[in-house]
C-alpha cells in the first residue's frame, strides 16, 4: 500500500517593532486556524502568539527592527514560531507586578515550547497537538 504523506500548511508574515503588531499577529493568526481548522485550541493558540510577539517587541526586537511570526502545521501539530533579533534568551521566572506572566502562560498553554538559535538573535516558539484538524 502506498503511504500518503500530507505536506505542511506554512504562512509567515514579518511585523515591525510597533506594539499594534501584536494584534495583527494575532489577526493574522486567527484567520490560519480557521483556514486549517484548528478547533477547541484555536484561543490557546492566539493567547500564546500574543504572548510571544508582546516579549519579542519588549525584549528581542531593537530599534529599527522587527520581528518574524511563522505558522507551521504538519500533521495534526501547529507550531509557532517568532524569530527575533535581540540578545539574551528567555527564560521562566516568577512573574513580579505586571510582568513575567508570558513565558508562564505559554508553558502552561501549549504543549512544548523552547528556544532555538538563529544567526542573529533566535527563534521562541511552541507547539500545540491538534486532535480535531478538519479539513
Amino acid at each position: 500500500m502506498n503511504e500518503v504523506k500530507q505536506l505542511p500548511f506554512l504562512r509567515e508574515r514579518f511585523y515591525p517593532r510597533e506594539r499594534r503588531s501584536v494584534a495583527r499577529a494575532r489577526e493574522f493568526t486567527r484567520d490560519a486556524a480557521v483556514a486549517w481548522r484548528v478547533g477547541t485550541r484555536a484561543d490557546d493558540v492566539l493567547l500564546c502568539v500574543s504572548e510571544l510577539a508582546t516579549n519579542a517587541l519588549l525584549h528581542g526586537v531593537p530599534p529599527g527592527r522587527g520581528y518574524q511570526l511563522r505558522l507551521l502545521l504538519s500533521g495534526q501539530t501547529l507550531r509557532i514560531e517568532v524569530h527575533d533579533s535581540g540578545d539574551g534568551l528567555p527564560r521562566l521566572r516568577e512573574p513580579d507586578g505586571e510582568s513575567g506572566r508570558g513565558l508562564v502562560l505559554v508553558a502552561a498553554l501549549a504543549d512544548e515550547w523552547g528556544v532555538g538559535e538563529r544567526e542573529l538573535g533566535k527563534i521562541v516558539w511552541c507547539e500545540f497537538g491538534l486532535v480535531e484538524v478538519t479539513f
